[in-house]
């Protein structure tokens, strides 16, 4: 909820998802440039990311994570559309920077899932 907050006052607009099927719910409803989830903490985390991809192929993926279980880059490999793994905590202004440049577009629609 704090990054979904903090994005808005960036200037982007985020939605928060609680579940994945809001996630999914969200994609089948919105065109989307951006995506953040954990794909560990959340059961369908991954079948999220999968209908974003396929919803919009150039979508921005950016998974935040506490988990090691990413470490090896494996997170590439599953999601083509990947462009970061943020382990947690972290500052808001690090994902807004992430999404900012992997995006390149200011005012862009992101959504994010968490527990």
């Amino acid at each position: 909820m704090i990054w979904c907050r903090f994005l808005c006052r960036q200037g982007l607009e985020a939605v928060l998802c609680a579940t994945p099927e809001d996630a999914i719910n969200e994609l089948n409803t919105g065109t989307y440039s951006a995506l953040v989830l954990d794909p560990v903490m959340v059961d369908g985390a991954i079948g999220v990311a999968d209908l974003a991809t396929y919803r919009n192929p150039d979508i921005t993926i950016i998974a935040v994570t506490t988990s090691n279980f990413f470490s090896d880059g494996a997170m590439f490999e599953l999601l083509p559309s990947a462009r970061g793994v943020l382990r947690a905590p972290i500052r808001p202004s690090d994902l807004a920077a992430y999404l900012e440049h992997y995006t390149q577009k200011p005012h862009s629609k992101t959504v994010s899932q968490t527990a």
